[in-house]
């Protein structure tokens, strides 16, 4: 891996009014020298596709607690790919119930993290997503 930084952008797809986490999760990750572009609440897929294309991300992390992960992850990854984008990893944080998380692993989901999760967990998985994919 270069000495670039990675780049990650996270988003709060559909309605979900509540950040407090995606914000955790952003400052834990400026904390391990990324850069964080934060989108702010009630995107839909396509803003979010689009802020990560013109933003030339290495990873999307999308925060959601509405429980909406089945409708709105499978179209941020249609979304994704129309614009060629499929090698990005995508994090997925949020309420998420376990059966879910197996078939939007199954969808590309690189990981799904519950509440609680520790953020040290999260900054690694991006690494490695990141270099395994350079």
């Amino acid at each position: 891996m270069t000495d670039r930084k990675i780049r990650v952008l996270i988003a709060k797809p559909g309605l979900d009014g509540h950040d407090r986490g995606a914000k955790v999760v952003a400052r834990a990750l400026r904390d391990a020298g990324m850069e964080v572009i934060y989108t702010g609440l009630r995107q839909t897929p396509e803003m979010i596709a689009e802020a990560a294309l013109q933003e030339d991300v290495d990873c999307i992390g999308l925060s959601i607690l509405s429980g909406a992960h089945m409708a709105l992850v499978p179209r941020i990854l249609e979304v994704l790919e129309e614009y060629e984008m499929t090698g990005i990893p995508v994090v997925l944080g949020g309420i998420i119930p376990d059966e879910d998380v197996a078939a939007l692993k199954e969808l590309g989901v690189t990981e799904v993290f519950g509440p609680g999760a520790i953020t040290v967990d999260i900054v690694q998985v991006i690494q490695k997503a990141v270099a395994a994919r350079e």
